[in-house]
Order: C-alpha cells, then structure tokens, then sequence
C-alpha cells in the first residue's frame, strides 16, 4: 500500500508536468485545454488501474495492463525529455523577446542615457515554441519506448562468458551453465515466452540450467500452463532454481511444488555435487533474502558448510548481494539476477545503490560474481539499454582455458 501510495504521488507529480508542458503550455483557454487535459487524467488513471489489477490475470488483467504499462514508459520518457528541453525552452523565449523602438535622447520628457527596454515575448512566439517543443519531446518519447519494445518483446541475446576457476579440474574445463533469470511470466508473458526461452537454451546443449529466480509474477493457478514448457529442458545434468522476490509475492510453496513436478529442480539453502569424468564441483543454491520475511530466508551455513574446499563451488543465488555473504563461505562463483541489467536507461545509475554488480561478470570480495540482465521485464513492457540475455557460463580450469 505505502509503495502504491508513493508511486500515485510521484507519477501525479510528472502527469501535472506533462500537463503543463504538453497541454497548458500549448493550448490558449477552451475546448482544446480541456480535451487535452482529459486525456492526460485518463492516462493517469490507466497507469494507476494497470498497477492495481494488472496482475490479476485473464483477459481483464491483460487488457489493461499492455496500454497501462506502456504509457507508464510513455509518460517516464516524454516528461524525462521535456525536462531536458527546458533549457531550450528558456533560451528560445528569451530570444522572442521584442525590443522596443530606440527613444531618441535630449527628447521631451526622455532622461539622456535612457536604453531600449525588451518587451514581453509575443504571444504567438510563446504558443509556436511550446508546440514545437511539445512535439519534439513526443516524437523522441514514442521512439524510445517503440525502440524500447522491440527489445523487450525480441528473442533474448545468447551471451557466451567464460569463467576460470582455480580449482577446477582441467577434466571439467568447458562445462557449460546456461543462465536465465527474471522470466516474470504474468498478464504480458505467457507459455510463448517461456517455449521461446526453452527451444533457445535447447539450441545451445549445455551440461546444466540454472533459473536463478524471479520466474513468475502470479500464482500456479493463474500462470501453471504458461510454465509447463520448462519440462522441455534438456541438458546433461538437469534443470535447477533458486527463489527470487517475486516467488514470495506469487506464492513460493507452490511454485516450488510446481517447479520439482516439472523436473526443473529447487535448491533451498542446499547444494549437490555435480560430477563428470571422474571430476567434481558443488553447486549451491540460497533461497532469496526476502524469504527472510516469510521465515524462509538464505542459510548460506547449510547450503556450504562442511564441503570439500579442495573443489570449487558454483551458487545459485538471485540478488547479486548476497555475493558479500557468499564470499565470506569461499564461494568461487556466484550467478544471480534481479537487476534487469537497470531494464530502463537511466535507471542502470540507481542499480548501484543497491547491488554490487549490475550485469555481466565481476570480482566482489574476492569472489567472481556474473549477473544476467534476466529475459523478461517487470512493469513496462521497455527495455533500453539492457537487452534481454541468456547466458552460457563456460567454466575453465586455469590453464586450459584458450
């Protein structure tokens, strides 16, 4: 409630600027000020309407969650480009300012020294530059967002990053993960998108698949048909899933039922040991920190005490984060989500704030960390700046690694 409140205020606060910028600043008193305001209220309204029911699923949720969540990137560029071109703005109508004619010095009633004076910009000048601004502002922010959505919406890029680990076992050199994050099947993405994420990590024959979470953004009743195609997955040593945050907003018992039923298999603050050719790795998996507030959060302690530290351990863990904590178990390898690689520019800026790492492969602690921008989006249907990706991790012994 406390976030829906906030993001009421603040997206008021940019459909109030919009307004006066694209409406108010464009249009003299009458008819069309009205009209136009009329349609910044009711987009204001559809945003609100796709936040409160658009997870609610079935063709209703769906109805207003595409157009909602749309204008919700709409109205996020296009009051983020208007902003920029207030400069602009000023400097134009400062420039339509109109000086008066010259007073002639030593005439009646004039003070010698006396200067042109400017008078105010001419009404006409002010409406044209509002226009053109206006228009501006709305071509580039339909660009974005159209530019935006076909990324979103797009096949994911399959990203290739090898890896190298100082104890693996040069037998083991070349192990292929496939990584795939933040799927957040709901009202925008249905059993398309996940058959498409399925024939993509088939295509590419790897050894293991590891979900690291974030999978759906509604329960097993509402979404179970949009996930069976994860049962298709196919890889030498099986399909494996960690919770993100969203599992607990949707219900994470359930989903975890679900998942184990499909084959694609939980590890809950647990780890195995994956062998081949005679060599070995752990792979671990944490549940998500916020599990925490459903009395099922991490245990980094259960999932990595007590191993053979003489091999190298691979964790399944959502939030990069949780990379502080990992390291301080001897984690060789951390492969995480949640961060949509920032989804919209600028957005990337914020990430930092809050994780270590916001996409690709970094050191943190001492411990190797990669981030997967994910394959789906949360909220608008836009992804600028970070597209979509599935990525095979390629472990490497360190001197076999070419």
């Amino acid at each position: 409630m406390l976030f829906f409140v906030l993001f009421a205020v603040v997206m008021g606060a940019a459909h109030y600027y919009i307004w006066a910028r694209a409406v108010r600043a464009t249009t003299r008193p009458g008819r069309g000020r009205r009209v136009g305001t009329g349609v910044v209220v009711f987009l204001y309204l559809l945003l609100m309407a796709a936040l409160a029911v658009g997870s609610a699923g079935g063709p209703f949720g769906a109805l207003v969650a595409w157009p909602g969540f749309i204008w919700l990137a709409g109205a996020f560029y296009l009051a983020l480009i208007l902003a920029v071109l207030e400069i602009p703005r000023l400097v134009l109508n400062r420039t339509a300012r109109v000086p008066e004619a010259p007073v002639t010095v030593g005439a009646p009633d004039v003070p010698s020294g006396t200067t042109p004076q400017e008078q105010p910009a001419d009404p006409g000048r002010r409406l044209f530059i509002a226009r053109s601004l206006a228009v501006a502002g709305g071509v580039a922010a339909t660009g974005v967002v159209g530019f935006g959505t076909t990324q979103a919406l797009g096949d994911p890029v399959v990203k290739r990053v090898p890896v190298t680990l100082g104890k693996l076992d040069q037998r083991l050199s070349g192990y292929r993960i496939a990584v795939v994050s933040d799927i957040h099947l709901g009202p925008l993405l249905g059993r398309g998108h996940t058959e498409r994420i399925v024939r993509m990590i088939n295509e590419q024959r790897v050894d293991l698949v590891a979900v690291v979470g974030d999978l759906v953004d509604g329960t097993v009743d509402e979404l179970g048909e949009a996930a069976a195609p994860l049962r298709d997955l196919v890889s030498t040593h099986g399909s494996f899933f960690v919770t993100g945050n969203h599992e607990y907003y949707s219900g994470a018992e359930p989903w975890l039922a679900e998942l184990e039923r499909l084959g694609v298999n939980p590890l809950r603050n647990e780890r195995l040991r994956i062998e081949r050719a005679g060599a070995s790795f752990d792979l671990a998996g944490v549940n998500d920190v916020t599990g925490e507030a459903f009395q099922d959060g991490p245990d980094f302690a259960r999932a990595l005490d007590g191993r053979d530290t003489s091999t190298p351990v691979v964790l399944l863990a959502h939030q990069p984060v949780q990379v502080h904590e990992a390291a301080k178990h001897g984690v060789d390898l951390q492969l995480s989500g949640h961060t949509h690689g920032g989804q919209m520019f600028p957005f990337h800026l914020a990430v930092g704030l809050q994780q270590p790492v916001r996409s690709g492969l970094e050191t943190v602690d001492g411990t190797q960390v990669y981030t997967s921008n994910g394959v789906g989006f949360w909220g608008p249907p836009v992804r600028v700046g970070a597209a979509p990706d599935i990525t095979v991790v390629e472990l490497h012994h360190k001197f076999a690694r070419r």
